[in-house]
């Protein structure tokens, strides 16, 4: 049976199918889109199939259904899905606090970074549904580091998509401004003088605004429940290696998306006993998960760069999913300041051998908290988000040498760049969407 998905904003009963929900990318009113109702997936078989993407198939149909025939489903899947997804154990002689402490590497695809699960699948989903229907798409993105890059990779060359994406000048790694500004067939680059909530801002306007509907736009990035649905698949391949254990999952959070990801697949019956959120300076979240008076506050700029959020959009959804008790009862948080993150890059380096980027060192550090703390007994698996050799400045600070660069990293750029400047204001856009 297919999900219906609605609006995080809206009280009456219209729904619409997961492509609609995937093609428009943010509601007609601001809200993002949620499933209606969840499917309970049967995990223990599941679990006995043998490869990722078999996993991936059988999970990912619960979400769909038929809107895609299976065969197109399928195959959409394992190419997308085609690369290694390793589960690490972090092995240390004398540090009790890293025993049953766990890596998962999600780094091995195209760009090095996580966010490749989604959006290599969906916009292998966008182009099938775009060919079916004889519609053409713009993907208006906003990116605080490795979405863009995904993005525009994953896009690239999609006959009926063209792709802009929007990212703060100044405020992502020299190695991630190159991946977002690689020359790509069909991708256009705009380096926005401001943060990444002016960016997200900038996206949000445009996607709800009468005068840009003629673009035909729609999203790439965690706002779109087509980038989150894949994002569960490397929870599920984690759980099907304890054994009938519950792990514990540590994120590295940012915009709240790869945190729903695993939300959405534990509340389908993932068996999991919980979720640390791991947060930099930015840290809404946990103050809201602590407090009755959060509230969002401008971005402050760190080491995690691809973490410096300060208005996360999927809380929305998150809020949508679960009231405020049972987010409580699920989610544990913690923040880790620059200074403990490069401390925690050193310390776990000492300790295995381990090179962990800025982002896995933020939840590599949350977890040695609790572990000191006596709060997460059992198995932990910490998503490893990005590649260290992403941040290879950041990883000489820490360490006193630069990681070795895997050959797609070193050859990027070699067809040049496409950027320009833009503005802070949606009204900037309008050129570069094909609006006078």
């Amino acid at each position: 049976m297919a999900i219906s998905y609605r609006s995080t904003r809206s009280t009456a009963p219209e729904t619409v199918s997961f492509g609609e929900a995937l093609l428009r990318g943010l509601a007609p009113d601001g809200g993002l889109y949620a499933p209606v109702t969840l499917p309970r997936v049967d995990f223990a078989s599941v679990f006995r199939e043998d490869a990722f993407p078999d996993m991936a198939c059988s999970v990912l149909s619960e979400w769909i259904g038929d809107e895609i025939p299976a065969p197109d489903r399928d195959r959409i899947v394992r190419d997308a899905l085609d690369f290694p997804v390793p589960l690490a154990p972090l092995v240390s002689g004398g540090d009790s606090c890293w025993r049953d402490v766990f890596v998962l590497e999600l780094f091995h695809g195209p760009t090095l970074s996580f966010k490749d699960f989604g959006a290599r699948t969906m916009a292998r989903w966008m182009g099938y549904l775009l060919e079916r229907r004889d519609e053409k798409a713009t993907i208006l993105v906003a990116t605080s580091g490795d979405t863009g890059s995904a993005v525009a990779d994953g896009f690239a060359g999609q006959r009926r998509i063209r792709v802009v994406l929007l990212y703060p000048g100044g405020k992502v790694s020299p190695v991630q401004e190159r991946q977002l500004t690689a020359a790509r067939p069909g991708v256009q680059a705009l380096c926005v003088a401001g943060d990444f909530d002016d960016c997200q801002r900038m996206v949000k306007e445009a996607f709800v605004h009468p005068a840009y509907a003629a673009a035909r736009l729609s999203s790439a990035n965690s706002i779109n429940i087509g980038r989150l649905l894949p994002q569960m698949m490397y929870y599920v391949l984690a759980a099907s290696r304890f054994a009938g254990e519950k792990p514990w999952f540590c994120v590295p959070s940012g915009n709240l998306g790869n945190l729903t990801g695993g939300i959405l697949a534990y509340l389908s019956g993932l068996p999991a006993a919980g979720f640390l959120a791991a947060h930099n300076a930015n840290d809404f979240f946990p103050r809201y998960l602590s407090s009755e008076g959060a509230a969002f506050a401008p971005v402050i700029r760190t080491l995690s760069n691809a973490m410096d959020v300060g208005a996360p959009s999927n809380f929305e959804r998150l809020r949508a999913l679960l009231d405020r008790p049972a987010l409580r009862r699920l989610i544990a948080a913690e923040r880790v300041a620059d200074d403990d993150t490069v401390a925690s890059m050193r310390r776990v380096y000492e300790a295995t051998g381990y090179v962990a980027d800025p982002h896995t060192a933020v939840g590599l550090e949350a977890v040695r908290r609790r572990r000191e703390r006596g709060e997460m007994q059992g198995p932990v698996a910490v998503l490893a988000t990005a590649h260290p050799a992403k941040f290879p400045e950041t990883v000489r600070a820490a360490l006193g040498f630069e990681p070795e660069v895997p050959e797609r990293l070193a050859s990027l750029g070699a067809e040049g760049a496409s950027v320009e400047d833009a503005a802070p204001s949606a009204k900037a856009l309008r050129p570069y969407l094909g609006i006078r």
